[in-house]
C-alpha cells in the first residue's frame, strides 16, 4: 500500500518528535503503523468510490473494482470469475474480467480455487502456490509466484471469486492485503448482483409489455357498426396488465354479442386467464343456442381449467338490431344501468353465479328491449370501488347521475367522462381495480 498520505505523513513526523527510539515506544509504534494502514485503506476505498461513481454502467465499475484490488496491494493482475447457475465449476461470462499490468500475460482462474472456495468461502493466501499441499495436481502457470482470492457473496451464498496475482516484491501477500481485497470485493459482488435484478426486471418489463400489447389486441380496436346503435368501450389495467375483459361478437348482420368480464386478481395471472375466458365465450358464441345455454357451457369448461381461488364474474348479452331485443345472462356481475330517453333509469338484476365456482350451474336469462334514445351501460366493479385516499368509494349513485347527464352525447364520449370523473374521485390514491365499461346506445 502506498504511504503518501498526508494524515499517514502526520502521525509519521509526531513519532519523530516523540524521542529516543527505547523499548516504551514499541506500542506507540505499533499503533501508529495500525493507524497509518487504516487511512491508507480509507483513501484507497474514498479514491474507489470516487472512481465508480464516475463510470457509466456495472461492468465499468467492476473494471474499475478489479483495477484498484491490484494496485491497492502492488500486484500484476487481477480477475473476477462468476459461478454458474448452479454453484457448478462452470462459469458464467456476464461479469468476466481481467485486468493486468501491460506485460504480463492473462491467467486464468485455476478449477482448484473454485473448488476450494466452494467448500471454504473465505480468503484464500497463497504465496507459493506451486508447493502448496492443498492445491497438489492444479497446474499453475510458471510464472504465477502468489495469489490472493477472496469470496465474492451475496446473502452468504458465493457468487464468484476475485483472484489477483504476482505482489511484487518477496514478501508476497498478507493478511492486511486479504481483508482489503475482501471489502472491495464486497462491493464488486453488490454490483454485480444489482446488475443481474437490473436484467431481471427490465426482462420482466419486457414481457410485461409484450403481456400488455398481446391483451391489447385481444380487446375491440372498434366500434362494431350495428345498424341504429352506437357501442363504445374502454379498459384501463390497475397493473401493466389486467384482468377484465370486455368484447363483441358478430353473429350475423343484424346481431351482435356483447360481454364484459372481472376475472378474480390482477395482473399477469388475471390476464391470462381473461385470455381464456375470451376463447372460450367466442367459441360458445358460434353455437346456436341460447345465451344462457352458453353461458353454463362456458362455466364447465372454465371450471375445469382453474383452481379453487380463481373466478370469473361476467355479463353476456345478444342484441338483435332488427327486433330490437337484447337478450341477456349474467353471472355474479355488476348489475348493468338501462337508461331511458327521459332520464329514467333502472338495473338490469338477473343474477347467477360467477364462473368457475361449481362445475355445473343452471343459468337464466332475461329479454329487454330498447327503444329509440335508450342506452345500456356495464361495467366491472373497479369502477364504483375506486376509493380516494380517505377511502371514500365513487359508487354506483355518481355513475348513475352521470349517465343520466349525459345520455345525449356519443357512447364514447360517456364513456371517457365517467373515466375522467372516477380518476379525479380518486385522486392521488393509486388504481386499485381494473376500470372497464361498455355503452350500448339506440340511435334509431
Amino acid at each position: 500500500m502506498s504511504s503518501k498520505n498526508p494524515i499517514s505523513e502526520m502521525l509519521q513526523r509526531m513519532f519523530q518528535r516523540r524521542g529516543t527510539d527505547d523499548g516504551s515506544n514499541e506500542a506507540l509504534r505499533e499503533e501508529i503503523r495500525r493507524l497509518q494502514q487504516s487511512v491508507e485503506t480509507l483513501s484507497i476505498l474514498n479514491d474507489l468510490a470516487l472512481a465508480m461513481s464516475r463510470a457509466a454502467d456495472p461492468q465499468e465499475r467492476v473494471a474499475k473494482l478489479v483495477d484498484r484490488s491490484m494496485r491497492a496491494v502492488g500486484a500484476e493482475q487481477s480477475t473476477v470469475k462468476l459461478l454458474g447457475p448452479r454453484k457448478s465449476t462452470s462459469l458464467e461470462t456476464e461479469v468476466d474480467l481481467v485486468v493486468s499490468s501491460a506485460e504480463h500475460q492473462s491467467f486464468s482462474v485455476d478449477q482448484g480455487l473454485l473448488g476450494w472456495m466452494l467448500l471454504n468461502n473465505k480468503p484464500l493466501i497463497l504465496n507459493d502456490p506451486h508447493n502448496d499441499d492443498r492445491f497438489r495436481g492444479s497446474s499453475w502457470d510458471a510464472s504465477i509466484r502468489s495469489v490472493l482470492c477472496v469470496p465474492l457473496t451475496i446473502m452468504s451464498e458465493l457468487i464468484g471469486i476475485l483472484t489477483i496475482y504476482n505482489k511484487r516484491g518477496e514478501t508476497g501477500f498478507t493478511e492486511d492485503d486479504a481483508r482489503l481485497v475482501s471489502i472491495i470485493g464486497a462491493q464488486a459482488a453488490q454490483i454485480i448482483d444489482n446488475a443481474k435484478l437490473v436484467k431481471e426486471k427490465n426482462s420482466m418489463a419486457e414481457q410485461l409489455d409484450l403481456a400488455y400489447a398481446i391483451q391489447s389486441n385481444l380487446l375491440p380496436k372498434s366500434p362494431p357498426g350495428l345498424p341504429g346503435y352506437d357501442i363504445a368501450g374502454r379498459s384501463d389495467p390497475a397493473q401493466s396488465v389486467g384482468g377484465d375483459y370486455f368484447d363483441w361478437i358478430p353473429i350475423d348482420d343484424n346481431s351482435l354479442a356483447l360481454c364484459l368480464g372481472d376475472v378474480s386478481g390482477k395482473g399477469l395471472p388475471a390476464s391470462l386467464l381473461m385470455a381464456n375466458v375470451q376463447a372460450t365465450l367466442r367459441g360458445q358464441t358460434l353455437i346456436d343456442a341460447e345465451p344462457s345455454d352458453r353461458i353454463g357451457r362456458s362455466n364447465k369448461l372454465i371450471y375445469g381449467c382453474t383452481d379453487d381461488e380463481r373466478f370469473v364474474t361476467l355479463w353476456y348479452g345478444v342484441l338483435d338490431a332488427a327486433s330490437h331485443e337484447l337478450v341477456y345472462c349474467n353471472a355474479g356481475h355488476e348489475h348493468p344501468f338501462l337508461v331511458a330517453a327521459d332520464g329514467t333509469s333502472r338495473r338490469l338484476d338477473l343474477g347467477g353465479l360467477a364462473l368457475g365456482v361449481f362445475e355445473e350451474f343452471e343459468y337464466g336469462q332475461e329479454t329487454v328491449s330498447l327503444s329509440p334514445g335508450d342506452m345500456l351501460v356495464v361495467y366491472s366493479d373497479g369502477v364504483p370501488d375506486a376509493a380516494t385516499e380517505a377511502d371514500e368509494p365513487f359508487g354506483d349513485a355518481r355513475i348513475e347521475s352521470l349517465l343520466v347527464e349525459h345520455r345525449n352525447e356519443q357512447a364514447h364520449k360517456i364513456v371517457d367522462r365517467v373515466f375522467t370523473a372516477v380518476n379525479a374521485h380518486s385522486g392521488d390514491a393509486p388504481q386499485f381495480d381494473d376500470l372497464t365499461m361498455v355503452v350500448v346506445k339506440r340511435t334509431g
